[in-house]
């Protein structure tokens, strides 16, 4: 099974925004808050080569990127296929 694991924090609009965009299209999700996980946070940099802005998106452990990359991937169809792998 396919797993998606958002890093965010609560106060970040764009994190808000891709969490309803999962939904809306009934695709769930892990979510590590990095404001109070700083062992999450860590990793997040790791996983994503040093990025620290929020969101930092994955797709079975191959970053996806943020939002807007989110957002690209499901416009054009590709989230999908990449969910059926």
């Amino acid at each position: 099974m396919n797993k998606i694991t958002i890093y965010l924090t609560q106060t970040c609009g764009f994190c808000h925004a891709a969490k309803r965009l999962l939904e809306e299209i009934g695709i769930s999700y892990d979510e590590i808050d990095i404001s109070s996980d700083l062992e999450g946070r860590g990793e997040m940099m790791r996983k994503s080569n040093g990025m620290r802005t929020v969101p930092q998106i994955f797709l079975n452990n191959k970053h996806v990127g943020g939002f807007s990359e989110l957002y690209t991937l499901q416009q054009s169809g590709e989230l999908e296929k990449l969910l059926k792998d």
